[in-house]
């Protein structure tokens, strides 16, 4: 398909234009052709976390805004960070077990694949000393 119309697309219609797929040159057309492999599965992988940074914004940081014009550390959760597939959040300790489940869930629905999304949670004071939970 990338041969014929020059670019590949995610599942949810995203292009990218690989016209050095045809090209004469080996080592370029081999390179082409491995963007053109790769793109569509990392490309919807980065669509999903997308949709799924947009619900999780929606459901559970907008409804935990301060009501008064606090300083953002004062706030019960904060999205710090995406890592290409993966989410950091600020949380405070004491809130962890009403936030993680409502992430989770989220990241796991936001699409349906004929293969299940799963969901790893980790938490910990910083990220070396992470440690997965259920």
């Amino acid at each position: 398909m990338a041969k014929r119309l020059g670019y590949v697309e995610t599942i949810f219609g995203r292009r990218r234009y690989i016209p050095e797929i045809n090209s004469n040159v080996y080592d370029i057309a081999m390179a082409a052709e491995r963007m053109a492999i790769n793109m569509p599965v990392q490309g919807t992988a980065a669509d999903i976390i997308k949709l799924a940074m947009i619900k999780i914004q929606k459901e559970i940081l907008d409804k935990n805004k301060s009501r008064t014009f606090k300083k953002v550390r004062d706030k019960e959760i904060k999205l710090l960070l995406q890592v290409h597939d993966e989410l950091v959040f600020e949380v405070k300790k004491e809130l962890v077990e009403k936030f993680v489940p409502k992430i989770k869930k989220i990241m796991e629905e936001i699409y349906k694949l004929s293969v299940p999304i799963k969901v790893d949670v980790s938490e910990g004071s910083n990220w070396g000393a992470l440690k997965k939970i259920k």
